[in-house]
């Protein structure tokens, strides 16, 4: 995933050459817009839907109102947003985790990407991969040579079935043929817990979840999941210059509406994530949180979008991962 903000900027050459747009000009917003979050308040999405909600409502004067609701691996937000009006006042901030719901699910009552236009990909946080300082590996590859060695015995937690270290992980052993054992739990905070006390010997969770662990020499970090280096701990490498090249786990907040919101109302969002990322001040206070901002267009994020809903598919059903 590319973070500079060129696409956005090259988006906002273009809308202002072509002149005022039809949408815009009938004033919206026109009322109060509403942002549901997929998850319960607290955490990644929805300190990053919380900054949107306040850069929204500081450019166009309307109410904007983060609503939570958490609950089946963020479908029922999704759901929700999608039989919305499309009028651009109801909007999905969600994770990740909505490109491969798409698949998890045997039945939604929604199409992940037919449903829902792309609004901007706001930002990735990235994963870091950590073991128990007592296990004998100090890289990647020393990880992968422990799992070839003892199949099937490397315990390795996560926040739940399906949850990002879960896949991330699941992609992992896939491209390098390692056997692995899940050990799934309600939550990042326990399943941290039981790494610090050895219970567990691996996982890949956030930066701030992770690093203050690293740095008391509770835990040791071997990479950072993600397809570029961290802002926030850059001398960590990418688990693909740690030596499985190719891999990337992005774990990325996104801003959807219904999939028939005006293009205008579409590129206003846009406009103004791109706008308010761009500040240095709140640049700071994202990457503070864990957050790196992206930005990127509509049409770059939607090709995205569909492109780690067909990944995360194959990934699911290579790996026989279920939500069950």
């Amino acid at each position: 995933m590319n973070r500079t903000l060129g696409s956005a900027a090259a988006m906002l050459t273009l809308v202002a050459m072509a002149g005022p747009d039809p949408a815009l000009a009938q004033g919206y917003p026109v009322k109060p817009i509403r942002i549901i979050v997929s998850v319960a308040a607290g955490g990644g999405v929805d300190t990053t839907a919380r900054i949107v909600a306040q850069q929204f409502q500081r450019a166009w004067g309307q109410q904007v109102v983060v609503e939570n609701r958490p609950g089946a691996g963020g479908t029922i937000a999704a759901e929700a947003v999608a039989q919305s009006a499309a009028d651009g006042h109801t909007l999905l901030m969600a994770s990740s985790g909505h490109a491969s719901t798409a698949t998890l699910y045997e039945k939604l009552p929604y199409d992940a990407v037919k449903d829902f236009a792309a609004v901007s990909l706001v930002a990735v946080a990235p994963s870091v991969l950590v073991v128990h300082p007592t296990l004998p590996v100090k890289s990647v590859k020393d990880l992968i040579t422990l799992a070839k060695a003892r199949p099937g015995e490397v315990l390795f937690a996560s926040s739940g079935n399906g949850s990002p270290a879960h896949m991330g992980m699941s992609l992992l052993q896939i491209m390098t043929g390692v056997q692995m054992v899940h050990v799934p739990y309600r939550g990042t905070a326990p399943s941290i817990i039981d790494l610090v006390a050895g219970r567990v010997w691996a996982t890949a969770s956030s930066v701030v979840s992770t690093m203050p662990h690293v740095k008391a020499g509770r835990l040791r970090a071997l990479a950072v999941t993600s397809g570029q280096r961290s802002l926030a701990v850059p001398d960590l490498p990418t688990v693909a210059q740690a030596g499985v090249p190719g891999f990337a786990n992005d774990v990325w907040y996104a801003l959807f509406a219904p999939a028939a919101t005006p293009r205008g109302a579409v590129t206003a969002m846009h406009e103004e994530i791109a706008r308010s990322i761009a500040q240095p001040e709140l640049r700071a206070r994202m990457i503070a949180a864990g957050l790196e901002p992206v930005g990127n267009s509509p049409e770059v994020f939607s090709a995205y979008f569909r492109a780690e809903v067909a990944k995360w598919a194959k990934v699911i059903r290579s790996a026989g991962i279920s939500i069950n």
